[in-house]
């Protein structure tokens, strides 16, 4: 099996995806990011309009390998899983995916990522950042094996409207009763796979994880079955516009992990972070943060994690006093932006962009109790020709975008 190769450099050592081969030779701009220790595509065109447009109207090919993984396996598999995250791990079925936070003993998240049932024994486990001594820390007189597979597994996300259609045409076996956050086997080119329902775009999608060593004709396979479907390879800039669409946030950009944080108020719960829902207190026994998340459900939270519309009218009047039309960032802008109620400042913007399928300029804002209700009336801070100004917004639920495809 062939190891990902390595850029050097003297300063750090940068990965490369097993998809490389394909994705250096289409990157026109050789618009690069970090992810995960990797290098990986921002865009393949100077511009971002043709692979965002391919996430809504079409499908994105989108290289997703930087992710961490993890195969979690033995009789005490489920027993670990259900200790680390506050999910029900007991109550999935095998096929079945779970999306979670994992919390420390205070109820702050740590990571997140997907929980997938291979077997009556057997997980994957996805996350943003390495988790393995987390998961052998809790593991400690369990019958359990984890083993790290993020250089050993590769990972595509084909996500749009007409990603059903073409993963049709590519796999042995047809994806058509494949339910949302639902995982099958499958073949593609011959190839063995794991496809799952799954996906970072708020769109209609799909996951599929292979052997890096199959990474490339996997890959052909699928550019050839999409040619007459308008797949587009895309980059993680166009993708980080529509999971903003799609209310989904970013470990270090909208929320800073638990071990990372300098000071208490930089830490926040699945509760602040609108991850209420995957928090089951109802289920038995111990989980790590259970009496923390128990306490914070009682009284509670002092933040939450909502969607911000920002007028465009206001927008307009502010350059208007210039003389200038509205100015707004080509792509999303990963940065924190005060959020005001008067003079008062009650929280801010983590991630902010317009969003072309909606004509609206939206972000992802921690607002303080009770700022944080849909309809509350904010201003939000804008930097026009060097000067800070401020524009009306309204606060409204998550996501913005949802479209009813997604899960049928």
């Amino acid at each position: 099996m062939p190891e990902l190769s390595t850029v050097h450099h003297p300063l750090y050592q940068l990965r490369r995806t097993p998809f490389h081969a394909r994705t250096s030779q289409l990157c026109l701009p050789h618009n690069w990011r970090r992810w995960g220790g990797c290098i990986a595509v921002g865009s393949y065109d100077l511009g971002l309009d043709r692979e965002y447009w391919a996430i809504r109207n079409h499908a994105a090919l989108i290289d997703i390998s930087p992710l961490i993984k993890y195969e979690i396996g033995g009789p005490d598999a489920a027993r670990l899983l259900h200790r680390l995250t506050p999910r029900d791990i007991h109550r999935m079925q095998v096929g079945q995916v779970y999306y979670t936070g994992w919390c420390d003993d205070d109820g702050k998240l740590l990571d997140d990522g997907t929980v997938t049932r291979i077997g009556e024994q057997s997980f994957r486990l996805t996350a943003a950042e390495p988790q393995y001594r987390w998961l052998s820390m809790n593991a400690v007189g369990m019958q359990v094996q984890v083993t790290e597979l993020t250089e050993q597994m590769a990972a595509l996300s084909l996500q749009g409207p007409k990603s059903r259609t073409i993963l049709n045409l590519a796999c042995e076996q047809p994806v058509d009763s494949l339910k949302y956050f639902r995982m099958a086997f499958n073949r593609i080119a011959g190839k063995a796979v794991s496809v799952s329902r799954t996906g970072y775009t708020g769109d209609l999608g799909y996951e599929i994880w292979m052997d890096a060593a199959d990474a490339l004709v996997i890959w052909d396979a699928l550019m050839a079955a999409g040619h007459d479907y308008g797949i587009t390879p895309t980059g993680i800039l166009a993708m980080d516009m529509a999971r903003v669409e799609a209310g989904l946030f970013m470990l270090d950009v909208d929320y800073t992990s638990a071990s990372h944080a300098w000071i208490a108020g930089q830490r926040s719960s699945p509760y602040e972070m609108g991850l209420g829902w995957t928090v089951n207190l109802d289920k038995q026994g111990y989980f790590v943060g259970r009496r923390a998340l128990e306490r914070e459900h009682r009284e509670g939270s002092s933040w939450k994690m909502v969607g911000l519309e920002i007028d465009w009218e206001g927008l307009e009047r502010e350059y208007a006093a210039v003389g200038m039309p509205p100015q707004i960032p080509a792509s999303a802008v990963r940065g924190s932006i005060p959020i005001y109620t008067g003079p008062r400042q009650v929280g801010y913007a983590s991630t902010s962009t317009w969003s072309p399928v909606l004509k609206k300029y939206i972000a992802l804002v921690h607002l303080q109790q009770p700022f944080h209700a849909p309809g509350t009336r904010v201003e939000i801070e804008v930097t026009v020709e060097h000067h800070r100004r401020k524009s009306p917004a309204t606060v409204v639920a998550l996501p913005f975008y949802d479209p009813e495809w997604k899960k049928k």
